[in-house]
C-alpha cells in the first residue's frame, strides 16, 4: 500500500509540475507575442511558447493582431486564476507528509480538484483557440494547421517516439 501511495504521489507531483510548467505561459504573454512584441523579462518565451508562438509566423495584419490581443487579454484573468488554483492545489499535496493519517484522503481530494481544474483549463484554452481561429483567413488557418502538425512531428519524433531535444 505504501509503494502505491509513493507511486501515486510521484505521479501527481510530476503531472502537477508538468501542467504548471505548461500553463506558466500566460494568455497576456501570448497576446504580446501575437502582436509581435516579446514579453518583457522572458527572452526564452519564443522557444517554449507552445502553439501561440506559431501565430507570429502567419503574417497577421494590424487588425488581426489587435483582435487576437483583445481575445488573449479577455481570457487572461480566468487563465491566471486557474493557474493559481492549480498551483495552490499541488502545494497542498506537497506540504502534506505521507505519514499524515489523512494523507490518502488529501491525495484523493487533490487528485479530484486537479482533474476539475485541468478540465477547466483545457476548455478555456480550446475556447480561446477557437476565437483566434475565427480571426484568421482560410489561408492562415491552413498554414496554422500545417505549422501545428510540424510542431507535433518535431516534438514527438518521426515515429511518435520520445520528444526531440529542443
Amino acid at each position: 500500500m505504501k509503494s502505491i501511495r509513493n507511486l501515486l504521489t510521484a505521479t501527481l507531483l510530476t503531472a502537477g509540475a508538468l501542467l504548471t510548467a505548461a500553463t506558466g505561459v500566460t494568455a497576456a504573454s501570448a497576446a504580446e507575442e501575437a502582436a509581435g512584441a516579446p514579453p518583457p523579462g522572458n527572452p526564452g518565451w519564443h522557444h517554449h511558447g507552445g502553439p501561440w508562438h506559431l501565430l507570429s509566423k502567419l503574417d497577421l495584419n494590424a487588425a488581426q493582431k489587435q483582435q487576437i490581443k483583445s481575445i488573449m487579454t479577455a481570457a487572461h484573468p480566468q487563465m491566471q486564476s486557474l493557474h493559481e488554483q492549480m498551483h495552490a492545489n499541488m502545494l497542498k499535496l506537497q506540504q502534506t507528509k505521507p505519514t499524515d493519517p489523512n494523507y490518502a484522503t488529501i491525495v484523493s481530494q487533490v487528485s479530484q480538484t486537479h482533474g476539475s481544474l485541468s478540465e477547466q483549463m483545457l476548455t478555456q484554452h480550446a475556447e480561446v483557440r477557437a476565437q483566434v481561429f475565427k480571426v484568421l483567413t482560410p489561408a492562415q488557418q491552413t498554414q496554422l494547421a500545417t505549422l501545428e502538425a510540424e510542431r507535433q512531428a518535431h516534438k514527438h519524433g518521426a515515429r511518435g517516439g520520445a520528444p526531440a531535444a529542443e
